[in-house]
């Protein structure tokens, strides 16, 4: 079976030959521009970016964070994502998505492993935390207590309602995006933290659910 070390350098690899980054830079293209050509009279034009996130918003998801541990003396690496799901019981893995030109994903791949942070209601302002980009990435940790997750060490957040700890099981390509898949090697619950409930995301704000 591949090992931690193993499955980093097979992600990096992957990154490499599907063009993006494996470390902070210039972002390229993700895919390649289509060719330019007239429109019919007849054909309907693609949604544009800001109608697609503007529809989409519409659906409701629950907010996390990925998490991993430093590798090669950098600090630990973690990003805001709502693109997160279960994907199978048997074996149990789990899926999320990240932008081609994420500066913290390679940090992740190079690492091998992460940990996804489940974040409950009131947690809005740790989310934010975790959304920043480019140099401030370094201080995402800054005043936010964390311990190691138990197999793969990556921080697993205080004080939220579920954290899955997972090894990258796999790498897949979905337009500007990639889509990550993690085989769980250990989860568990906070049933305190879990009685708040879940946060929310909808149409651009936080919220929050109740029954």
């Amino acid at each position: 079976m591949m090992g931690h070390a193993g499955m980093a350098a097979a992600a990096v690899r992957y990154l490499r030959s599907t063009g993006s980054p494996t470390s902070a830079g210039r972002p390229v293209d993700p895919l390649p521009r289509p060719e330019l050509r007239a429109v019919r009279a007849d054909e309907r034009l693609p949604p544009t970016p800001d109608e697609f996130r503007r529809v989409l918003g519409h659906f409701a998801s629950g907010v996390t964070v990925v998490t991993a541990p430093g590798a090669d003396g950098e600090p630990p690496a973690g990003f805001a994502c709502q693109s997160f799901s279960s994907l199978s019981l048997d074996p149990p893995l789990v899926a999320f998505m990240v932008a081609r030109t994420s500066t913290t994903w390679p940090r992740i791949a190079r690492a091998g492993v992460f940990c996804v942070n489940v974040l409950g209601a009131g947690q809005g302002a740790l989310c934010r935390s975790f959304a920043v980009s480019g140099s401030r990435m370094a201080d995402k940790f800054a005043g936010v207590p964390h311990e190691p997750s138990p197999v793969t060490e990556a921080p697993r957040l205080t004080d939220v309602p579920a954290w899955i700890d997972c090894v990258i099981h796999a790498v897949h390509t979905g337009g500007d995006h990639l889509i990550i898949v993690g085989r769980v090697e250990a989860l568990g619950t906070d049933e305190e933290a879990a009685a708040a409930g879940p946060l929310l995301f909808h149409r651009g704000a936080f919220g929050s659910f109740s029954v």
